[in-house]
């Protein structure tokens, strides 16, 4: 309850300012000459200018309303170190229970866990201050206590753009004498062609106690979970490390510096980058061996792929042909069989037989070559007719050896749809083929076969029973493909509504070129939002359990479920940012959840000196809280006083204790009006006449 003064004028207050300064003229005059009764008639009328401003008292009737107060709990990555979440929570629970002992204090309570996983902004504490405080008006803020490593990322330039006026503490974790030693990304490339080598620059922070420049390092260069070298740095240096992009898609690059001996920890000594190979253009040699209906087929697949520059050769005239024509009116070239086949056939990527037999145009020291070829990383497809069933069939060769499907000979020709085998369901370059899901699939027949046992590999498509149809296979570093039919082309031509040749024949080309995409046999990992996608991807029926590594060292054991295109999936939720890490004792997948040097791991030594600057503007402190050890709680008290340039001193820390109140009504007494102001006007006057009657 609040009491005040007040008035209400009768007249215009400039009427009533005049009249008071005639009033007081006259009053100074009677005075001034000695008139009797000058006194008693100057105190009438000066009551009667009091009666015309209708003083009055007021009675307010006022709810003081709480002053809110935001304690704040620093839970980031980076508060995960040694016992520094402990120390946080123990800290919390004792200054919500000094807070909550206060009267009028409204208590707010955030808790800083999620990271933006998109821009990785780090500890956003005053963001989160802004938020939490965004539906009080700021004559109620009281203050702000924020419990942290003092490794906070938007620490604003000055108190105004706080938008209130009280203190803000910091009360740091931590100890003293920490000192980190990090990896960070300086700069690395986004994309490189196939083959090229790289560099990617890197740069050995040291900070805490430690000497920031000079001193030396190993680090640990690794590609896709192998070791490619191990090389010294300085810390405080950039280092510029040379890496050569091996394959297309995605060449996944880990740096690790070795640990050193108490520091805070070792998780951000490693980083990855991650090279997307681009493959100048893949190089592809078609050899035809005779004209056929389905020649074209390949031909218009391979030129329509813009990622492709193709070599064609169709075998028109056999060198044994004598019929006759002089040299001079052929328009044909010599087939350039050494310039292919020996110089130049490590610079293609695949090699394709279509229909070719042995016609005595390559000697066989040339097919030798070629299955050289394929053991050092080369691809090579047959897509074979009734050639390959023949005496001169081009498995009959020294690259037979290396061909996984052997024919019997026989050549069965009759309608059929090819299948997809049980293996082929879950292969990549057969699986979710467009029609395959029923039965029979919803594509056209074929009418020829060529009859084969398989060697090696695996038949992923099957016709009349069991027979193969497609056989794939690796040999050595290289890969290899056999296709017994020629009528994929009556898919092409639209065949009693055709097939996917597109798709199948795209994928089992860039299979053969190593396609990652493409393989049988891998571990990946992916994000979708904040979710983290672990994926298997097998020709098994069964897969084991894969073990998660996260940025902060936890483990977990994941359990993966098929999922209806085949693949073997598990998700969890990213709640740290940083480099994950999967595998299941075959394989191995790494994912960088947000940019590559996250802030929460890029300033890990805990300090009060970030935060200084706006404690000192606001008037609060930062003061640490875990003792000389780091691990026993020594908090200060809280009090709450009055509006004040300081609100620290020696073992205490205050809040600002706000006036804010709702006014609920109010009752006004007049002074002078009524019986009251009569009576005194009244007495006045009366006094003043029996003066003068005296």
């Amino acid at each position: 309850m609040t009491w005040s003064l007040s008035i209400d004028p009768l007249l215009p207050l400039p009427a009533i300012i005049a009249l008071g300064v005639i009033i007081t003229l006259v009053c100074a005059y009677l005075l001034f000459v000695g008139m009797r009764g000058a006194l008693i008639r100057s105190l009438a009328l000066a009551l009667l200018v009091l009666a015309l401003l209708n003083p009055a008292v007021l009675r307010e009737d006022r709810e003081y309303l709480p002053s809110t107060v935001v304690v704040v709990s620093d839970n980031s990555q980076s508060q995960q170190l040694e016992n520094r979440a402990k120390l946080t929570e123990a800290a919390r629970e004792e200054i919500v229970a000094q807070l909550q002992a206060l009267d009028g204090i409204d208590l707010r309570q955030v808790s800083l866990n999620d990271t933006s996983m998109e821009t990785g902004d780090g500890t956003r504490a005053f963001t989160a201050i802004s938020n939490e405080l965004a539906d009080v008006p700021p004559e109620r803020i009281a203050g702000a206590i924020v419990i942290t490593d003092g490794q906070i990322h938007d620490i604003p330039a000055t108190a105004e753009k706080l938008g209130f006026s009280a203190p803000v503490h910091a009360l740091i974790t931590g100890r003293e004498g920490e000192f980190d030693r990090r990896l960070k990304v300086a700069k690395a490339p986004r994309f490189g062609l196939v083959g090229s080598t790289q560099v990617v620059q890197l740069e050995l922070v040291e900070e805490g106690s430690l000497q920031p420049y000079g001193n030396r390092a190993e680090i640990t260069v690794r590609r896709n979970g192998d070791i490619l070298s191990k090389q010294f740095i300085s810390s405080g240096y950039p280092a510029e490390i040379a890496v050569e992009i091996e394959h297309g898609g995605q060449n996944i690059y880990e740096f690790e510096v070795e640990a050193l001996e108490g520091e805070l920890t070792p998780l951000n000594n490693r980083t990855l980058v991650t090279i997307d190979g681009v493959r100048e253009n893949l190089r592809v040699l078609l050899v035809s061996g005779s004209p056929h209906a389905g020649e074209r087929t390949w031909r218009n697949l391979l030129k329509s792929d813009a990622s492709v520059d193709l070599v064609h050769f169709t075998i028109l005239r056999p060198p044994e042909k004598q019929d006759g024509t002089p040299i001079n009116q052929l328009s044909l070239i010599a087939f350039p069989t050494r310039e292919l086949f020996s110089v130049k056939i490590d610079e293609f990527d695949l090699i394709i037989f279509d229909r070719y037999e042995r016609r005595g145009v390559l000697p066989l020291l040339y097919f030798d070559n070629i299955a050289r070829y394929v053991n050092d990383g080369g691809a090579v497809l047959i897509a074979g007719g009734p050639d390959y069933a023949e005496v001169n069939s081009i498995f009959r060769t020294p690259l037979g050896r290396v061909l996984p499907a052997a024919p019997t000979g026989e050549i069965f020709e009759e309608p059929f749809h090819a299948n997809v085998s049980e293996l082929g369901l879950r292969h990549p370059v057969t699986r979710d083929l467009p029609g395959a899901g029923q039965t029979p699939p919803q594509w056209s027949k074929w009418f020829r076969l060529v009859g084969a046992n398989v060697q090696e590999g695996q038949p992923i498509m099957t016709a009349l029973g069991d027979k193969p149809l497609l056989v794939l296979s690796r040999v050595g570093k290289g890969r290899v493909a056999a296709l017994l039919s020629d009528h994929v082309w009556l898919w092409a031509r639209g065949y009693e509504g055709g097939g996917p040749h597109v798709p199948l024949l795209r994928r089992l080309a860039h299979w053969l070129m190593k396609e990652p995409d493409l393989e049988e046999e891998a571990l990946r990992m992916s994000l979708r939002g904040s979710t983290l996608i672990t994926e298997r991807q097998t020709l098994a029926n069964l897969v084991d359990p894969v073990t998660l590594t996260t940025p902060s060292g936890k483990t977990e054991q994941l359990e993966l479920t098929k999922d209806n295109s085949g693949h073997w999936i598990a998700s969890v939720k990213a709640e740290e940012l940083g480099l994950y890490s999967a595998t299941d004792g075959a394989h191995t997948a790494l994912i960088n959840v947000g940019p590559p040097n996250p802030r929460e791991f890029l300033e890990v030594v805990s300090t009060p000196d970030k935060l200084s600057g706006i404690n000192t503007q606001t008037g609060g402190t930062a003061l640490r809280i875990g003792g000389d050890d780091g691990a026993s709680l020594s908090l200060p008290n809280v009090i709450a006083q009055r509006a004040s340039t300081q609100y620290h001193g020696s073992g205490w820390i205050g809040i600002k204790r706000t006036d804010a109140s709702i006014l609920n009504g109010i009752d006004r007494y007049p002074l002078l009006i009524g019986f009251l102001g009569l009576a005194l006007l009244l007495g006045l006057l009366s006094f003043t006449w029996y003066r003068e009657g005296r």
